[in-house]
């Protein structure tokens, strides 16, 4: 009864739109919460796709102090253990470690003629690059850091606006950093910093947080300024072999190094912008779950009007025996597969439009962007949550307007 109320062709009133009404709202509410879903995945994916190429996999740091010697670093001969050199010292770390590059990391006072920067200096190695592909974000000059005894710097491109310089510029920075146990205050620059010089090589460009306060050096340049040891680090930068392995290895580096030293994968390394990131995507999901409730909310005058036009089948049915409660179930069955309908082809039709967009690229973002169109990243989940939620305020509404009427 209910399939034949809903596709029934014979009799076509004011009540049959109303109905195909609600269903096109539910319809439209669905596609939205899948295709705005599906963006924010991408635009999210896409951010974390450029943080990950400056963060590397794991970062191993100390819990205590700044710094620490490369061969104070816990190791055994153990099964699953590894030798690995890392400039002129051996550390022993699980086997399902890839790449290990030392980071030396420090705070520094970048001037040039009138123009001057506060940075953070990224002291590196040779591996770097391959535990996370900065070379790759590459946008003007070159990678090389160190060449003939030559020191480079390679810039984040806000910085190298500020400094007004490129890899063209044959003037080198003068790179300045506090001498460890004494204060600027009432000393001279020779005396307060320990200084040096370096060319820019190039200019990298990834997210602005990044481009706005880091500068890559060659390690030896920033241990030489911060006068650390040669096997003196602030941090290593680790690359595993299996990236599905990433959990097991960080797992085993945190059993093995102990309570001294803290293992951070990229979500550690960044966790207010992954918290945020979750918590903006919860709140758009909130969001949008309101408008689907608000388009859900038509089932209420389409189920009322269909209930006040069919009290004379409601009549007959009574007087042939048919319990209350079993005509209740029918308009509530009405309810439910006009809403049924409705998530479906919403579904189906906004996967249809996300398909479209991750081929074809319709909608741009514009030249300066990092990508030309808006990114996609389709999600099960996303559609079982949608699925889910349209189904639950879909059936309340429903079940509330029929045990409201008058049957």
């Amino acid at each position: 009864m209910a399939m034949r109320y809903l596709f029934s062709r014979k009799e076509k009133t004011v009540i049959n739109i109303i109905s195909w009404i609600s269903l096109v709202g539910i319809a439209v509410s669905t596609i939205a919460l899948v295709v705005v879903m599906s963006v924010y995945n991408g635009i999210g994916e896409l951010t974390q796709s450029l943080f990950n190429v400056f963060d590397p996999e794991l970062m191993v740091e100390p819990v205590q102090g700044k710094t620490f010697h490369l061969d104070s670093l816990p190791g055994n001969d153990a099964d699953g253990m590894a030798v690995y050199r890392v400039g002129e010292s051996e550390i022993a770390l699980p086997d399902g470690v890839a790449l290990v590059s030392p980071l030396v990391e420090e705070n520094a006072w970048i001037t040039l003629r009138q123009a001057e920067s506060i940075v953070k200096l990224r002291g590196v190695d040779g591996n770097y690059a391959a535990t996370c592909g900065l070379d790759s974000m590459v946008v003007e000059g070159s990678c090389c850091l160190k060449d003939n005894e030559v020191d480079y710097l390679l810039l984040g491109w806000n910085i190298m606006v500020r400094l007004g310089v490129n890899s063209m510029t044959n003037t080198p920075l003068a790179v300045h950093i506090p001498k460890r146990g004494t204060s600027a205050i009432g000393f001279s620059m020779d005396e307060a910093f320990n200084n040096g010089y370096a060319y820019p090589s190039g200019t990298f460009s990834i997210q602005d947080e990044i481009d706005n306060l880091y500068v890559v050096a060659d390690i030896d340049f920033v241990r030489r300024l911060m006068s650390y040891a040669p096997d003196e680090v602030t941090a290593l930068a680790v690359t595993v072999k299996n990236p599905k392995q990433l959990g097991k290895v960080k797992k085993q580096l945190r059993k093995q190094l102990g309570d001294s030293f803290t293992v951070h994968d990229r979500m550690d390394q960044k966790p207010l912008y992954y918290k945020i990131f979750r918590s903006e995507r919860f709140g758009v999901f909130l969001i949008l779950s309101l408008i689907v409730l608000i388009a859900t909310l038509n089932l209420i005058a389409s189920l009322s009007l269909l209930i006040i036009n069919k009290r004379k089948d409601i009549a007959t049915l009574r007087s042939m025996g048919m319990e209350r409660v079993d005509i209740r179930k029918v308009f509530f069955t009405e309810g439910l597969l006009i809403a049924a309908v409705g998530v479906v082809s919403g579904m189906v039709l906004g996967f249809v439009v996300c398909l479209l967009q991750q081929h074809f690229g319709i909608i741009k973002l514009g030249t300066t962007a990092v990508v030309s169109a808006f990114p996609v990243a389709m999600r099960v989940v996303d559609f079982a949550a949608t699925f889910l939620v349209v189904t639950l305020l879909s059936s309340a509404v429903v079940a509330f307007t029929v045990r409201r009427a008058k049957i």
